[in-house]
């Protein structure tokens, strides 16, 4: 009975640390790196569009803007050709907001400072991902490790309790 205990409690301790090895997936993307979330220098309005379109961004990513005396709103693809918005999905104006990428599709992003969006201070995020067919999108449908570590589990304990 004891091993069979000492058993269930490494089997336990084994989808807890897998689960913990989902987060080593994902990636934590500085948007504009060492410019930050600002108005671009030279004005150029498809900067930030260009950076995005190099980054592979995944269900489960987080993008980090740095600001001073400026804010980003996630807003609807109409807000975002327009740059404004009145009710933005998400508000920030901390200088250091991180944001999560928590589902498949596309994220528009605009500065809330007047003026800014309308210089170029906009984004487009892209983010790939496999959806459940509940539409959803989990990070742990994705993770092969966590995927083979809970069928392995499931596995091991109708071995265990069917034989003996």
């Amino acid at each position: 009975m004891a091993s069979k205990t000492r058993f269930v409690l490494a089997m336990i301790t084994l989808l807890c640390f897998l689960q913990l090895l989902e987060c080593v997936y994902c990636s934590e993307f500085e948007v504009g790196e060492r410019g930050g979330w600002a108005v671009h220098p030279k004005n150029d309005t498809k900067w930030y569009n260009e950076w995005a379109s190099h980054k592979r961004f995944k269900v489960g990513d987080t993008i980090r803007f740095k600001y001073k005396k400026d804010s980003v709103m996630e807003v609807d693809h109409k807000d975002y050709e327009e740059c404004s918005s009145t009710r933005p999905n998400y508000f920030s104006n901390t200088g250091n907001t991180v944001y999560t990428l928590d589902r498949s599709g596309f994220f528009y992003f605009i500065s809330g400072a007047t003026g800014h969006c309308d210089k170029g201070q906009k984004m487009i995020v892209w983010v790939i991902g496999q959806e459940v067919s509940g539409g959803a999108s989990y990070a742990s449908d994705n993770n092969p490790i966590f995927s083979f570590g809970l069928s392995l589990i499931i596995f091991a304990f109708q071995f265990v309790y069917l034989h003996h």
